[in-house]
């Protein structure tokens, strides 16, 4: 069905979900090109109930989560608080994005024993700036792993091989249709998805091809060598940090063509699913941060209290969150269109 469904109609994102969660060995692969399958099914229906791209009940996944549904007043998703926040340490605030906020966070959870492992995105080592997901299994790596790849990282499948046993506590930083596929997951009580204490959930728009955008693009129409690329953000254009200082600014309408057709179909801008939402949308040199669950809350707390991360309230930032109301309504009528 999810043939059917969702792959032959070009709404699969290769998030990895139905590779992670299969429960036989030999049925599901996973490539470049995203999931395979590879031997006979045996229908257990696992995969439908935690792709994100499968028909679901969203209420019902929001009363399992939040304990309660969406209102007309969550324009971007149930939360408790919204904050403008940075990382405190100088190291974290200059590899992160923005404010570093989700690298402060795995690093306070580490040093308290919260977490024992996290899956991020970092890059591989024979191709600049092509985004591969990792576990982390200490706080060490974190910096190197900072900051934002704009093509895809397929986090869930990390917990493919992931040993359940020893990595009962761990954080997860991806996309929104990854925190969603992870809390259709712990709805199944999926043992891997169970053992993930702390989802934090990314601003997304769209993600990008990098064969398209940073080889084709970047490289070869522009010149600029991938080896050269220290930082990359977008702030109403793409921007391309390069090594000595300079910055070179692509417009969005370049950049959209190389934008992964999936995406379309995705009605969620602000991780809404996640237990800390975080983006660097209308901000400079911080994160807006929105705390969605207890866990999040806590969490964010307890890296302020150790003076990991400064927070102010959001309303001083009247603009960043009336873009984030704007972001997150034009994507929910862009997938409206597509489905």
């Amino acid at each position: 069905m999810l043939a059917d469904d969702v792959v032959s109609k070009g709404r699969c994102t290769g998030c990895g979900a139905c590779y992670a969660g299969c429960p036989f060995e030999l049925v599901l692969d996973y490539t470049e090109g995203g999931p395979e399958v590879v031997g006979e099914c045996k229908k257990c229906g696992i995969c439908l109930r935690s792709c994100p791209r499968y028909r679901f009940d969203t209420a019902e996944l929001e009363e399992h989560i939040f304990g309660r549904r969406r209102g007309p007043e969550d324009a971007f998703g149930i939360y408790l608080s919204t904050h403008a926040a940075k990382a405190v340490s100088p190291e974290v605030a200059r590899v992160g994005q923005d404010g570093g906020v989700a690298t402060a966070l795995l690093d306070n959870a580490f040093k308290a024993g919260l977490i024992n492992g996290a899956v991020v995105s970092s890059t591989d080592s024979d191709r600049p700036w092509f985004p591969v997901p990792i576990l982390l299994r200490r706080r060490e790596g974190l910096t190197s792993a900072a900051g934002t790849r704009y093509c895809y990282s397929p986090g869930i499948t990390v917990l493919r091989k992931a040993p359940a046993d020893q990595f009962t506590h761990m954080g997860f930083v991806g996309t929104p249709c990854q925190v969603l596929a992870l809390r259709r997951m712990q709805k199944l009580s999926l043992r891997k998805a169970v053992g993930i204490d702390f989802i934090l959930g990314l601003f997304c728009s769209e993600s990008f091809s990098y064969e398209g955008l940073m080889l084709g693009k970047i490289q070869r129409e522009l010149g600029i060598s991938l080896a050269d690329v220290e930082k990359m953000n977008i702030k109403g254009r793409m921007q391309v940090m390069i090594k000595g200082g300079k910055v070179v600014e692509i417009p969005l309408k370049e950049a959209r063509p190389y934008a992964q057709p999936y995406c379309r179909f995705c009605d969620d801008f602000s991780a809404e699913f996640a237990d800390i939402s975080l983006g660097g949308i209308g901000l400079d040199g911080r994160t807006l941060t929105v705390v969605r669950t207890e866990r999040g809350r806590k969490l964010l707390e307890s890296a302020v209290e150790t003076g990991e991360v400064e927070v102010k309230p959001l309303d001083e930032f009247r603009t960043a969150l009336d873009l984030l109301v704007r972001l997150s309504a034009n994507k929910r009528a862009k997938a409206q269109r597509m489905a």
